[in-house]
């Protein structure tokens, strides 16, 4: 029969273990999938990052090889934010927390 204590020591967690965000996180290195999943971060907060009337107007928002790819459905608002570019870079970067895109095109 099991004492108290000896159950609680079964719980513990010995120095191999990891906790599951660690896992994680190293699986998705392994397997290349960290950058994938940061750029759906990015694409998933496209309205907080730039406000709902771009992201109103934003049809379609791609990364592909450090490269954002925007289509608007209004050429002013495109005009606009063709001119803002290297502040989009810099808020998807910061964002994420490393160097995701290095440039943005506009369609």
């Amino acid at each position: 029969m099991k004492k108290k204590n000896d159950v609680m020591n079964e719980t513990k967690r010995t120095s191999d273990e990891a906790p599951l965000k660690e896992v994680i996180d190293r699986w998705l290195k392994a397997y290349r999938l960290d950058g994938k999943m940061k750029e759906m971060d990015i694409i998933k907060a496209w309205p907080d990052m730039m406000g709902t009337a771009v992201a109103h107007r934003t049809r379609e928002l791609t990364i592909k090889n450090q490269t954002l790819y925007l289509k608007m459905d209004s050429a002013v608002m495109r005009e606009e934010l063709s001119h803002g570019r290297q502040v989009i870079i810099e808020r998807i970067n910061q964002k994420a927390g490393f160097q995701i895109i290095t440039d943005v095109w506009f369609g």
